[in-house]
């Protein structure tokens, strides 16, 4: 990735990762110290650090750095690696924590220090999946550390079949309406709409534009797609009416708990990555996809082209572009996957 770090913005190529020469993982220094060392990446452009001070700057053991790029953001994370960091914390919102771990990805490998998220973004999507309070202070998250207080996740990594361009990491990804419904986010959080309000602003409005859009209208449109179970090299299962290389929204995950208290893939969900298809924007499916989000499962919803499903690793062949944490990425061939396992901070 290039440009800012701090704002949304759609990138004409993939990544810029995979133009540096692949090192591997840096050789860390001991970490577990009996004071310990806490290297903070603070995004100051994040919705609730505007005007505020970065907290615990005075400390001798707390290293805050607010890096302008990503290229800036790659050096301060290998600066963080060779010292040992004790503990690793973004203080900003979901994309600060998507650009961290694709530029931190080279540099740590599987042996990541533990994360501190403090939730200042306008979505906070990662915060609500593992159980932060909206406000939570850095000295609170430090006392919950010292009592042993965490949950793991894995992040999705998404790569290029050829290999050529890097990957890069993070906790949703989306394509066909889910892009158009980020789009409408991004606007709910320009009117003043924030967090779950903000998430559930933009469903409403895909609904209504699906349900009520004449011919021509984006809403009622599929994207080019293929999804293709990368072990047993079959296409994901389709039952709309339309066309078997096109669908209407799919959307990837390994969240365990989603905002407004959704339930999308039911009341017991399992760790790794899951996946969401509807493969035609059938009206009264449309409809429905509020109960849907919250839980409602059945074959008649199967019959007509929506599917819950579970897969460790699938090939993309997108024709349009896809949204991985707030961020829009152009359209190609990609492998989606699990990433290392991550362990963060909770009360």
């Amino acid at each position: 990735m290039y440009g800012t770090i701090y704002e949304f913005e759609t990138l004409p190529t993939f990544g810029e990762q995979g133009k540096r020469k692949a090192t591997g993982p840096v050789r860390v220094a001991r970490r577990g110290r009996a004071v310990p060392l806490v290297g903070i990446i603070r995004n100051p452009r994040s919705h609730r650090n505007k005007g505020h001070a970065p907290e615990m700057a005075d400390c001798s053991n707390i290293l805050t750095e607010t890096p302008r790029t990503r290229a800036e953001l790659f050096g301060v994370l290998d600066g963080f690696a060779r010292r040992g960091i004790d503990y690793l914390v973004v203080d900003g919102g979901d994309g600060t924590v998507r650009d961290v771990l694709t530029c931190g990805a080279e540099i740590f490998g599987d042996e990541w220090p533990a994360f501190i998220v403090l939730p200042k973004g306008k979505t906070n999507a990662l915060a609500i999946d593992i159980g932060l309070p909206t406000h939570w202070s850095l000295a609170e998250a430090l006392a919950a550390a010292h009592k042993g207080k965490t949950v793991t996740r894995r992040p999705l990594r998404v790569s290029s079949q050829d290999g050529s361009s890097g990957h890069i990491m993070g906790f949703i990804l989306g394509t066909g309406a889910f892009a158009l419904a980020t789009e409408a986010g991004q606007e709910a959080h320009r009117r003043g709409a924030f967090n779950s309000f903000a998430v559930g602003l933009s469903v409403l409005w895909a609904i209504f534009q699906t349900l009520f859009g004449r011919v021509g209208n984006p809403w009622r449109s599929c994207t080019p797609m293929r999804l293709i179970d990368r072990h047993t090299g079959r296409d994901l299962p389709y039952a709309g009416p339309g066309r078997a290389d096109e669908r209407f929204m799919a959307v990837a995950t390994t969240f365990e708990k989603f905002p407004l208290g959704a339930r999308p893939f039911g009341r017991d969900v399992a760790p790794g990555m899951k996946l969401g298809v509807i493969d035609w924007p059938v009206r009264w499916i449309v409809a429905l996809l509020p109960a849907i989000l919250f839980g409602l499962t059945g074959k008649f919803l199967e019959r007509r082209g929506t599917h819950r499903l579970s897969a460790s690793a699938v090939d993309l062949e997108l024709g349009g572009s896809f949204i991985l944490d707030g961020e829009a990425f152009p359209g190609g061939s990609y492998v989606l996957e699990e990433g290392p396992q991550l362990t963060f901070v909770v009360p």
